[in-house]
This record gives structure tokens, C-alpha cells and sequence, in this order.
């Protein structure tokens, strides 16, 4: 059937696999003594912020270290010195996300100098560090951050346009960010793999929350819970942390997407991951995102977030949205009765090809993307009064994949095109982050208008 050494790489992931080089390389110097990291965690209370930060510095043991935090407008509001301590802030302006404070994303800056004698030379380096002051806490019926309710109103993305595939466009970029605005949205996942440091700088400014995943993404096969992949995820997770773990948007690492945890041996391999995790960073709660059915999950005995994929109506009952009521209710009460911990519906969604309209809606219309979205919302707006602590809609936009006869030139669950122009979902979910926003914000209403980012 096919020619000699014909082979076809598979994948057990629904997006494109990129080839070639995705972001820019940059190659610098260091002296021969220098910073090598830093991390820094943060808590406030009784108007105090506090910053504990350790710095750790290569090439010498005989150095000297200071460091001074400096508040958007440069003032010095703190000093330190040494490689281990806390700096101190009174009355600190919080690190928000967007919508929660008329000033969200704020961001400190921690400027780090170091000076060592080496060879009877004096070596100096100098690292300014981002700081954003704010907490995170989870409790078993509620996510919050800087001590109030936060709920996850957001989408999934996908690093994946026109033209240049996977690669980096700044362009794009903040297109993506000023449609994120628009829509109300104050959170996302990087599904399905650690996003380029350029967008994270942006979530960090912009007040955008960030669950950060791993690569984790495909472990469907037995062989894929053995001992080998078991110590490449270590170290993988150990990288993502290392990157990651002083970015005040980041609120939550996932270790996988969608993973085979009905295997026994799944147990094992998800217990050590998160705990290696939790262990790498104590400050951030840790999940996986799951498809499984709740009685069958060996992993979620060990996040600390159940996020639940679910396509009722869908891949499940297709046509039928009569039945998501239902499914999706007894979907949140079985979870929540069998773990007590928040849920976050962390995908759902229908395709919908831009321009096919039908009435009644069928499967593949803008207008059955919408009816869809309203089923899940009627069951979600009930439950987020109770234990569910969050929705991100699959997917931001259209994004390729692999060719398939259930997929028309990629996937097209988006509430936004491939090229960014918003089908008749976009509105729906408009619509209702900012009410959503309205319902728990304590702003002006001029804040929270709909019309500040058009």
C-alpha cells in the first residue's frame, strides 16, 4: 500500500507539530562571576507586603550582594542585602488580575547588584526582576487571590496563526491581548505546553491569569507511565519551574493535559509529579486536566484543582443539547461530592465553520456554537455559586491540525477565526465575562464598561 521506508510521524495530541525554530535565540555574556537565579515569593497582610526573595550567584563564593525594590513611578520602597531575606513594603499596591482593580498587573521592580573579587579582579552584575505582590489560596470550595474569590473567566489557546504557524509575531501577540480585553477575559491556560516568555511578560503586565502547563500532553499509552517518562517529566517540570515561578500570573501549574489516568499505573506517576512539583514551588497550587470520568481517575486524588474537559453535545450525544443540562450537572456533583475540591470546567465548546448559518441549529453552525455555550452557561452560572471556580471555552481561536475527516482545515472550535475575526460565539461569551465581571467587581461602573477596549 505505500512505498519502501514509507513512514508517517503519529501524534496523540490534536494540534500541528510545528517544525523548525519557533521564538528568537539570543546568545549573551556573563562576567565570570554572576547572577545566576533569583526567586522570590510574596505575601501581605495588615498593609504590609512582604518579598522573600534568594539569590543564588555563580563563579564565586567571596561576593557581596544588594538589592533595592523600586515601586512604577521608581521610588525606592525597599532594601536588602545578602543572598536570603525579606523585603518589606507598607501599603503596597497589590498584583491584581484584570478586572478585579481599577489597577491591575501591577508590578514592582527588584533590582539585584552583585560585586566579587576574582583573580584580584572586581567582577559586578546587575538583574532587575519583575514583582508582583499577591497570594494565592485554595480552599475546598474556592480559589482566591489576595484573599477574594477569583473566578477564572478565560479561554485556551493555541500558538498557532497564518503565515508564520507556531512562530513567535509580535503583532499577533497583542492582537491576541486586545481581543482578550475585549472579551472580559482574565485568565488562560497555555494549553498544551509553556508559552514564549514574551506573552508570560504580557500576562504579567496586562493582569492576566495563567494556568501554566507542561508539555504533558498525549501520555495515552501503558509504556508512557514507565519509569523513563516518569524522569523526563521531572525535569521537565523542574525547567518550566525554574522559568516560571516568579511570574505573579502564574496561579496554577498543570502537569498534563488529558492523560490515560484510568491506567493503574497512572496513580503512581501523577502522585509523584505533583508532589515533586509542590515540593519545587509550595507557593502554587498543581492539577492536570482530565477527561476521564471521575470514578475511574487514579491522578485526581492528588491535585489540588479538579479541571474537567467535557464536550456534551459534542463528541458525546452530538446534536443533542437537550441532554447537557443534565450530563454537565451530574459531571460537577459527581466530582465535587467524591474529592471536595474547586472545579474548573476547563474545556468545552462546539466547531463551528464561519459562515454556515442554520435554524434550527445543526451541528457546524455559528448557531449551534451559541446554543451550545448557553446550555454549559446555565448549568456553570449555578454551580459557581457553589464549589465551580472557573470556565475557559476551547478555543480562543481556530488553529490547525493534523488532516482528519473530523477536522475542516484544522480545528474549528474557536470563538474567534484563524485570522482573529470573531464568529457569533465571540459575542455570546462577550457578553457574559462582563457580566460576570460586573456581578463581582467592586470598581466603577466606568471601569468595567463595555465599551473601554474597542
Amino acid at each position: 500500500r505505500y512505498p519502501k521506508n514509507y513512514f508517517v510521524q503519529n501524534t496523540k495530541f490534536d494540534f500541528f507539530n510545528y517544525a523548525g525554530i519557533h521564538r528568537p535565540v539570543v546568545l549573551y555574556t556573563t562576567p565570570a562571576a554572576y547572577i545566576d537565579d533569583i526567586t522570590v515569593t510574596t505575601t501581605s497582610s495588615d498593609s504590609v507586603g512582604r518579598v522573600q526573595y534568594q539569590v543564588s550567584v555563580a563563579g564565586s563564593t567571596a561576593n557581596s550582594l544588594s538589592l533595592s525594590l523600586r515601586d512604577q513611578e521608581g521610588k525606592v520602597v525597599a532594601t536588602g542585602d545578602g543572598p536570603v531575606g525579606e523585603l518589606k513594603v507598607l501599603s503596597p499596591n497589590l498584583w491584581w488580575p484584570y478586572l478585579m482593580h481599577e489597577n491591575p498587573g501591577y508590578l514592582y521592580s527588584l533590582e539585584v547588584r552583585m560585586q566579587a573579587q576574582l583573580d584580584g579582579a572586581l567582577l559586578e552584575d546587575v538583574y532587575t526582576l519583575p514583582v508582583g505582590i499577591r497570594t494565592v489560596h485554595v480552599t475546598s470550595s474556592q480559589f482566591l487571590i489576595n484573599g477574594r474569590p477569583f473566578y477564572f473567566h478565560g479561554v485556551n489557546k493555541h500558538e498557532d496563526a497564518d503565515i508564520r504557524g507556531k512562530g513567535l509575531d509580535w503583532p499577533l501577540i497583542v492582537k491576541d491581548f486586545n481581543l482578550l480585553r475585549w472579551l472580559g477575559a482574565n485568565s488562560f491556560r497555555t494549553s498544551h505546553y509553556p508559552y514564549a516568555e514574551e506573552i508570560m511578560d504580557l500576562c504579567d503586565a496586562y493582569g492576566i491569569a495563567v494556568i501554566d502547563e507542561s508539555p504533558g500532553v498525549g501520555i495515552k499509552l501503558p509504556e508512557s507511565f514507565g519509569n523513563r517518562s516518569l524522569q523526563h517529566h521531572l525535569a521537565v517540570m523542574e525547567e518550566l519551574v525554574r522559568r516560571d515561578k516568579n511570574r505573579p500570573s502564574v496561579v496554577m501549574w498543570s502537569v498534563a493535559n488529558e492523560p490515560a489516568s484510568e491506567l493503574p499505573p497512572a496513580a503512581h506517576y501523577f502522585k509523584t509529579v505533583i508532589a515533586h512539583t509542590k515540593a519545587l514551588d509550595p507557593s502554587r497550587p498543581v492539577t492536570f486536566v482530565t477527561d476521564v470520568n471521575y470514578a475511574l481517575d487514579h491522578g485526581a486524588p492528588y491535585v489540588d484543582v479538579i479541571c474537567v474537559n467535557s464536550y456534551f453535545s459534542w463528541y458525546h450525544d452530538p446534536g443533542h443539547l437537550e441532554v447537557i443540562p443534565l450530563q454537565l450537572t451530574a459531571q460537577f456533583e459527581n466530582w465535587y461530592k467524591t474529592y471536595q475540591k474547586p472545579i474548573i470546567q476547563s474545556e468545552y465548546g462546539a466547531d463551528s465553520v464561519p459562515g454556515l448559518h442554520s435554524d434550527p441549529p445543526l451541528m457546524f453552525s455559528e448557531e449551534y456554537q451559541q446554543a451550545l455555550l448557553r446550555e454549559y452557561h446555565s448549568v456553570l452560572d449555578k454551580k459557581r455559586k457553589e464549589y465551580v471556580v472557573g470556565e475557559l471555552i476551547w478555543n480562543f481561536a481556530d488553529f490547525m491540525t493534523n488532516q482528519g475527516t473530523t477536522r475542516v482545515l484544522g480545528n474549528k472550535k474557536g470563538i474567534f477565526t484563524r485570522q482573529r475575526q470573531p464568529k457569533a460565539a465571540a459575542f455570546v461569551l462577550r457578553d457574559r465575562y462582563w457580566r460576570i465581571a460586573n456581578e463581582s467587581s467592586c470598581l466603577p461602573p466606568a471601569i468595567t464598561s463595555h465599551s473601554l477596549f474597542l
